[in-house]
Parts: structure tokens; C-alpha cells; sequence
């Protein structure tokens, strides 16, 4: 008889393409693993898996087969998350990601207040670049995300929190120069963060460049280290609003707002529209809102900014 750990395995392997992969996502050895995808195949009655050097792939059966996995498992899933939201107050495991440009600046302030107004909660919070997140959304692995919105994904609710706005970041001694246009940025050295994180789009966006550009631009793998490459004398950043409290007090660099129209992005929450916890997201959405507002109140004002500038 075909069981869900049967068809949870083989939807690992089919996310994954690897045994290795697949087997350590599911938290088992990798020989355990084939050995429950070859009893698969077995009642199947046929081939799921070609078996490659490196890789697998999925036969026409397997494809199929591992669609009506992810929906069946969908469903299960689904009825787990009913039975929690018929606590009151929010119990048990919850998953809940955040991507790399909020993460450092938020996370520890929102688990703090999720833990006093949820007592009975089993926080794992994540952080992950977006298309990390909208995957794990998708395969039930995470309950909730904090990103920037919109994400645009069908299956998926979007509930707005905040707007913030994009600052500079200079060395400390262009404090006093004037600051520069979106089309200046472009023709200074500007730097983003790698390929994956949204926050780079987003600032490349307002400089009106491509995302391939023809000149090289400068990466980082952080904030910080973006911030820490500025100090260098290396060039100059874009850094979200929340961050500039924790970043530029640790580099020699000035900050400012840039002229009207800002750039500024939208973070919000995403979570599964089949997700019954609604409610109790709504209201882990206010918590979030609290935490950003504590953060202004810490100072996070941007330095360095021009005579007359707001």
C-alpha cells in the first residue's frame, strides 16, 4: 500500500533531482530513501526514476506521479494546519522566513514578541532570498514569509506592513558633496548585492540599469559587507531604511536620502491562500509592524544629508 512517507520521499526526489539532495532534505540516509522509492516503484507497477550518473530523471509516469504527490501532500498539510488553527492561541511548530535584507534587522525583535504573545509556539524561523521562500511556501515547509511585495505568485496571499525608504551610503568624506541623481548612481561605481536577492532589482531599478549590465559592477554577499566595501573607498550603496542604525555605525561612511522621487520598496507577508491560520496571521502581522516601529525609535535616522534636505 502506497503511504505518505512513500510519496513524501519521492517528492523530495523529484523537488531535488539527487538522491543525496533528496535524503538530506528529509532528514534520512540516502540509501533509506531508495529503498522507499524502489518499493514505490514497485506497487506503482513502473519505472518513476531514470537513474543517471549524477542526476535523475523523472519518467512520464514519475511526472505525473509526483504532481499528484504534491497535491495529495498539499492536502494533508492542509488539514494539519486546520486542526492548529482551531488553537487559540497559536501552538506547535511554526516556520516562519524572512529575506537577507530584513532578517538581521527585524528577526530577533519579532521572535521575541511572537514568543510573549504566543507562549505555546515552536518558532523555526528561516532566512532565505525570496525564491527560496516562495519554493518552501510552496511545499508546505514554511507557514509564512517577510518579503518584499509584490511577489505576484497566484497561490499565494499578500498582506502589506510598511513602506521604507532607500538610503545612500558614501564615504565619510563625501558627506558634504551634493547627492546624487539615479542617473548620477549610474555612472558611479554602485554597490549591489549578488544575483538571487530582490533588493538588488530593486535598486538597480531606480538607477535605471539593466541587470546585465556591459560595465562590471561590485557585489557583496551582505549588507555589511557592502557597507564595509564603501568605507574602503570603493564606492558608494543603496541600503534599506532599517538597516542604517546597525550598518553605518561600523564603517567610515555618511549616509542621506536621495531627491524626490525616493526609492523605497513595500515588505509585507506571504503565506498559502488554502492556509486557514489567517487570522493569526493577521495578527502576527501587527507584531511585525511593532518591531519596525521599535527600530525607528532606536535612532535610525540617516547622517550626513544635505542643508535643506528632509
Amino acid at each position: 500500500m502506497i503511504t505518505l512517507k512513500h510519496l513524501r520521499y519521492f517528492a523530495a526526489l523529484a523537488q531535488h533531482g539527487h538522491f543525496g539532495r533528496a535524503a538530506d532534505a528529509c532528514a534520512i540516509s540516502q540509501p533509506a530513501l531508495s529503498l522507499q522509492v524502489k518499493d514505490l516503484e514497485g506497487l506503482a507497477g513502473a519505472p518513476l526514476v531514470e537513474r543517471g550518473h549524477r542526476q535523475i530523471r523523472l519518467t512520464a509516469l514519475g511526472e505525473t506521479f509526483a504532481a499528484r504527490a504534491r497535491a495529495i501532500l498539499q492536502s494533508v498539510d492542509d488539514l494539519t494546519d486546520l486542526a492548529r488553527a482551531a488553537e487559540s492561541p497559536l501552538v506547535g511548530t511554526f516556520t516562519i522566513g524572512m529575506i537577507p535584507t530584513v532578517a538581521p534587522y527585524m528577526m530577533p525583535a519579532v521572535i521575541r514578541r511572537l514568543i510573549e504573545a504566543f507562549p505555546g509556539i515552536d518558532l523555526r524561523p528561516r532566512e532565505a532570498v525570496t525564491g527560496k521562500l516562495i519554493e518552501d511556501l510552496a511545499g508546505s515547509r514554511l507557514d509564512l514569509a517577510v518579503v518584499a511585495l509584490p511577489v505576484s505568485e497566484p497561490g499565494l496571499q499578500e498582506y502589506p506592513l510598511f513602506d521604507e525608504e532607500f538610503i545612500l551610503v558614501r564615504p565619510r568624506a563625501d558627506r558634504l558633496k551634493p547627492v546624487p541623481s539615479s542617473d548620477m548612481l549610474k555612472e558611479m561605481r554602485l554597490l549591489l548585492l549578488e544575483e538571487g536577492h530582490c533588493f538588488r532589482d530593486q535598486a538597480l531599478a531606480f538607477c535605471h540599469m539593466s541587470s546585465n549590465p556591459q560595465r562590471e559592477l561590485m557585489e557583496g554577499s551582505s549588507l555589511s559587507t557592502l557597507v564595509g566595501m564603501v568605507g574602503a573607498g570603493i564606492g558608494v550603496t543603496l541600503i534599506p531604511e532599517m538597516a542604517v542604525a546597525s550598518e553605518a555605525g561600523r564603517a567610515d561612511v555618511a549616509t542621506a536620502r536621495l531627491a524626490q522621487p525616493r526609492p523605497r520598496r513595500r515588505i509585507g507577508m506571504v503565506w498559502r491562500k488554502t492556509n486557514p491560520l489567517s487570522e493569526h496571521f493577521i495578527q502576527i502581522g501587527g507584531i511585525v509592524r511593532d518591531a519596525h516601529a521599535s527600530l525607528g525609535a532606536s535612532g535610525a535616522a540617516p547622517s550626513g544629508r544635505e542643508p535643506g534636505q528632509p
